[in-house]
């Protein structure tokens, strides 16, 4: 990737560097999560300076798409679950959220090019995408309920992308989806080959589209199919309710300071 950058991360030893890249290639601005020594997990300010770097691209009149990816095997893992552990904010996640529903909004063709997995947090951004091609060593899942969670900020957009009982499906299993299954729920739109043939096809195809022309085709879909207005605001009492549960707080804690799975006692 080229300059420029945003944002430092300031990870373990040796791991500091920014934690969004942004690479401008004519009207492709390519963003990528760069979080490899925590699997793309996001914090709060990892949410702001990715949003940040969405709306910049949004305002550029050049871009006609925007790419998401991960660095590292990973687009997201969802939140950092360190940060999730010391922080009280009864509305944690709400910032993601609406990061989700931007990405639903801008005037670009959103594309998330997924190598590797999406965990979480993860699938919410791939389900907010426009589109989204994946290759085939990449995985989906929804894990939160092993531990005691639920991925409420991400289920409006998936259930709108897949249906409910696939969502529903994924959100009690939480058994991971490969490429070719989540092809044929609608999770992804095309398993992308060993040379990247598939990527560079759709951008030359959704970069001749007028912005104006875009901005419509989204914003009628999104009447169509709607995410309410009520949906932030439930995810968000949904999620704090689970949180603060001590159960929670005990799994979370014991990962965080132990490495110890949920399910590991």
């Amino acid at each position: 990737m080229s300059a420029p950058t945003i944002g430092p991360d300031t990870g373990p030893a040796g791991a500091a560097g920014p934690a969004v890249l942004t690479d401008q290639d004519g009207p492709v601005t390519r963003l990528v999560i760069n979080r490899p020594h925590r699997q793309n997990s996001l914090t709060a300010e990892d949410v702001a300076l990715l949003r940040d770097a969405l709306e910049r691209a949004a305002a550029d009149p050049r871009t006609r798409a925007v790419v998401l990816e991960g660095s590292g095997g990973s687009l997201c893992t969802g939140m950092d679950l360190a940060e999730l552990s010391a922080d009280d904010d009864a509305d944690a996640g709400g910032e993601f959220f609406d990061l989700l529903r931007r990405l639903t909004e801008i005037p670009v063709t959103v594309v998330a090019a997924v190598d590797g997995r999406a965990v979480g947090g993860g699938v919410g951004l791939a389900a907010a995408c426009d589109l989204v091609i994946a290759t085939e060593r990449s995985s989906f899942s929804l894990p939160e309920a092993l531990w005691g969670l639920l991925p409420c900020n991400i289920l409006p957009f998936l259930v709108r992308r897949i249906g409910f009982q696939r969502a529903y499906a994924m959100t009690l299993s939480t058994a991971s989806v490969s490429a070719a299954d989540a092809r044929l729920s609608g999770l992804v739109d095309e398993v992308e080959g060993p040379h990247g043939q598939q990527l560079r096809r759709l951008l030359g195809r959704v970069t001749k589209l007028d912005r104006p022309t875009v901005a419509e085709a989204k914003a009628y879909c999104a009447g169509l199919a709607p995410i309410p207005d009520t949906a932030r605001a439930h995810a968000g009492e949904v999620f704090a309710r689970l949180l603060a549960s001590p159960v929670v707080r005990t799994r979370i804690d014991n990962f965080v300071h132990h490495q110890r799975m949920p399910w590991e006692g």
